[in-house]
């Protein structure tokens, strides 16, 4: 059984300072105490937090080649060298703990979907690198052309029979390595060749998604290893997609150990966006208050969706591209790093080693991957000067003990004013449907509202059905400008936009001004739309942290020695607390 539970794990680790709490119990002044085999199972959010940071292995084992079939020379196939126990090595020394393996298996089956040999025992090499760390890893399916297809909506049988086929024969391959060993259902799962790969599905896309995950999970739980109902499964929407109208709609089943896969290269613009729909070059010289409010936005629309109902998110794949611009990456780094260690979600970084990729928007270069492989370069020199600067700063902010890891997984209470008293901006209800675009049916008439009339304010949206954006243009219609809800009510069907966000969003001076929309990127009726007073935010007190803080050196501790805690106080007393450790 492959177990890399590390020695007092959960309670005190070999290189961890201990934070030791009183136990919750009556005390007389006996010893108590903790071995290694009191490490016990992790929870989700457990291992969630204990992923930490995590590092993809980007256009290696997921790359195809022009054949039908394909050998182990795939895993070079993009440019990249073969994986080895060296790189592996890098990342745990830079603070990764994750690395997530993206592999690509159809190229590998034979005619009855069976797995080359070769290529499981590849994976299983590369699996074992990581354990060697002590790292968690994350298994999927991921680049397959029988998953990202034109008729997804109709393909539910034939993907069933395939998807379930490969999960069946990696899960039996590493059936007994431990909660480490993350599996991904799928990597993406969208309609590739249509006009809405990466947005607006249809249901019956949605559905055969929803049904494949929970297909997924049901084999898992009831397969033949000693971790098949605690190990972690990550579970995709459509396209993987942060967007607050797909996520809302993926059904995660009742399991305490399913997580919501996210990938989320956001802000878009800042992230990947080369130019815009127009041709203009976007300016990634500064990491501007829009964009940290777009990012806030969706982040927060995670937590609403799922940190705060208590089903664990990872985000899968998050990154920005090098536009030669680190300064303002560093900027983004310690924004999205800072926000997601609040609401205790682990990101996985991608990194495609794509250094100078004439596609600007897909430059995710980190580490020197050929000049660690080759042995030439380690430690610092490992990293690319520039992008090192961004991984520090992530680094940097989860050594911060000031901000807590699941610190703010529960929002602060937003108090709204009555949106039926404020300056009502539509005449009637409005349906729309993102299939409808071409036509503008997607969006309600052009309502009239000036920043005069915004300005201090906020925008409330009444709605059924997807939650919408709302947009903003000039007295000529022009200059259409996109801003997500800050807040959501989804019990009474009510979104809201602050000014502060439009005023960020808007290009030119906001007094040009005049119009306003709601969009929406599925199906939503509008009933309402009305600019209302500012909101009024109410921050949770937070409690005292009477933690007992012990620095304990284990520098000459071995993993196969016993460790005892021993609580002294007055006989019969009630001591109330636990045990715990931190890194």
């Amino acid at each position: 059984m492959v177990n890399k539970t590390k020695t007092f794990r959960r309670f005190v680790s070999a290189s961890a300072a201990a934070v030791c709490l009183i136990s919750g119990m009556k005390l007389t002044p006996l010893s108590f105490m903790f071995t290694s085999d009191a490490a016990g199972t992790l929870t989700a959010f457990e291992i969630t937090e204990d992923m930490k940071i995590g590092w993809n292995i980007g256009n290696s084992m997921d790359a195809t080649t022009s054949s039908a079939t394909s050998g182990l020379e795939s895993e070079t196939a993009w440019g990249n060298p073969k994986t080895n126990q060296a790189l592996i090595d890098e990342l745990k020394a830079k603070g990764f703990n994750t690395v997530r393996i993206p592999t690509t298996w159809y190229q590998h089956l034979d005619e009855n979907n069976n797995i080359d040999p070769a290529w499981l025992a590849r994976v299983k090499e590369i699996v074992d690198y990581c354990f060697n760390n002590d790292m968690y890893v994350i298994l999927n399916v991921h680049h397959e052309n029988w998953v990202n297809r034109s008729d997804l909506g109709t393909a539910y049988d034939e993907m069933k029979t395939k998807l379930l086929k490969i999960w069946e024969q990696v899960s039996t391959e590493f059936a007994d390595y431990d909660q480490h060993l993350i599996f991904e259902c799928m990597n993406e799962p969208r309609a590739v060749g249509t006009t809405h790969e990466w947005w607006g599905p249809s249901q019956d896309e949605v559905d055969t998604i929803n049904k494949l995950n929970a297909d997924f999970v049901d084999l898992i739980r009831n397969g033949n290893s000693p971790y098949s109902k605690t190990r972690l499964l990550m579970i995709p929407g459509y396209c993987a997609s942060s967007d607050k109208t797909i996520i809302s709609r993926i059904v995660v089943p009742e399991d305490e150990y399913v997580a919501v896969s996210i990938h989320a290269y956001s802000p878009y613009a800042f992230a990947m966006q080369y130019e815009d729909d127009k041709g203009n070059i976007i300016d990634h010289s500064t990491y501007t208050e829009k964009y940290s409010n777009e990012l806030h936005g969706i982040l927060d629309n995670i937590r609403s969706t799922f940190i705060e109902k208590d089903i664990p998110v990872v985000i899968g794949e998050f990154s920005a591209s090098n536009y030669d611009n680190t300064e303002a990456r560093c900027e983004w780094a310690n924004d999205y790093i800072s926000t997601t260690k609040k609401y205790g979600i682990p990101c996985v970084l991608w990194d495609n080693d794509a250094r100078g990729n004439k596609d600007a928007s897909e430059r995710h270069d980190y580490i020197d991957r050929k000049a660690v492989v080759n042995g030439t370069a380690s430690g610092n020199d490992a990293w690319y000067p520039d992008s090192v600067q961004v991984v520090d700063t992530m680094m940097k902010v989860l050594a911060d003990d000031s901000i807590p890891w699941g610190g703010e997984k529960k929002a602060p209470e937003i108090n709204h004013e009555d949106i039926s008293k404020g300056l009502q901006l539509l005449n009637s209800p409005a349906e729309l449907d993102s299939a409808k675009a071409a036509d503008g049916g997607n969006c309600t008439p052009g309502l009239n509202a000036t920043w005069a009339q915004l300005e201090n304010n906020e925008v409330a949206v009444k709605y059924t059905g997807d939650a919408p954006v709302i947009a903003v243009c000039d007295g000529n219609w022009k200059g259409w400008t996109e801003i997500n809800p800050y807040d959501v009510d989804e019990e009474n069907g009510i979104a809201y936009y602050a000014a502060d966000h439009i005023k960020a969003a808007w290009s030119s001076d906001v007094s040009e001004i005049e119009h306003l929309f709601a969009r929406t990127n599925g199906n939503t009726t509008v009933e309402a739309v009305a600019i209302i007073g500012a909101s009024e935010i109410e921050v949770p007190t937070q409690e005292e942290d009477k933690t007992i803080k012990y620095d304990l050196n284990f520098t000459d501790v071995s993993r196969k020695d016993t460790l005892f805690f021993v609580f002294e106080t007055k006989a019969g007393a009630t001591a109330n607390g636990c045990v715990g450790f931190m890194n």
